[in-house]
């Protein structure tokens, strides 16, 4: 892959996140459903596209600890040095979000944020500027695609832009660690 092929692809989607559409975009977990976790109009699309019920939440991706910032209220300086540390995709369910659009966050107002580690995700989030939505890309309570041929039709015509990177390649994929923190700042392990 060129470094023109990437930034030509990192332009699309930046012009499709931006007019509030969807992508379906290669993650450091696995193929996702993305868009601008701010707009309310485009995460409705996400819901709509999945096929998923309101009040369950959307997990975002940020390009660095410190954009975590924007989206929840507070964050424990330990948690920096644990994304930090952790080699693998975390997921961190934090209290008090705020910035994003209904239904991104729990109703509890906890929400899922995961530091992108994909050199594509972290570009393409640092470009927008914003946190992008990503959701599995298939319908709600159908098996998780692993790999970019497992997704189904129904999926790829439902979305805005297609992201035209890696979809022939096979990545061992998997969904991320997640860990929940509570209001007292401990922490637990929800999925390994």
């Amino acid at each position: 892959m060129t470094d023109v092929v990437f930034k030509t692809e990192i332009d699309k989607a930046v012009k499709v996140l931006t007019s509030g559409g969807t992508i379906l975009y290669p993650t450091d977990t696995i193929w996702g459903i993305g868009c601008d976790a701010t707009n309310q109009k485009a995460v409705n699309k996400v819901y709509k596209i999945k096929q998923r019920i309101e009040g369950k939440s959307l997990l975002v991706l940020v390009d660095t600890p410190e954009r975590i910032y924007e989206y929840v209220d507070k964050v424990s300086p330990l948690f920096f040095d644990l994304i930090r540390s952790y080699d693998k995709p975390l997921t961190v369910i934090y209290q008090g979000a705020r910035n994003v659009a209904k239904g991104v966050a729990a109703e509890d107002k906890t929400i899922g944020i995961r530091v992108a580690q994909d050199e594509f995700c972290r570009e393409l989030i640092r470009t927008f500027g914003k946190a992008i939505v990503s959701t599995s890309a298939n319908l709600s309570g159908e098996p998780t695609a692993l790999r970019f041929q497992q997704i189904s039709d129904k999926i790829k015509n439902s979305v805005d832009h297609i992201v035209n990177l890696y979809q022939n390649e096979i990545r061992t994929m998997k969904p991320s660690r997640i860990i929940r923190i509570n209001e007292k700042g401990d922490f637990e392990i929800i999925r390994d």
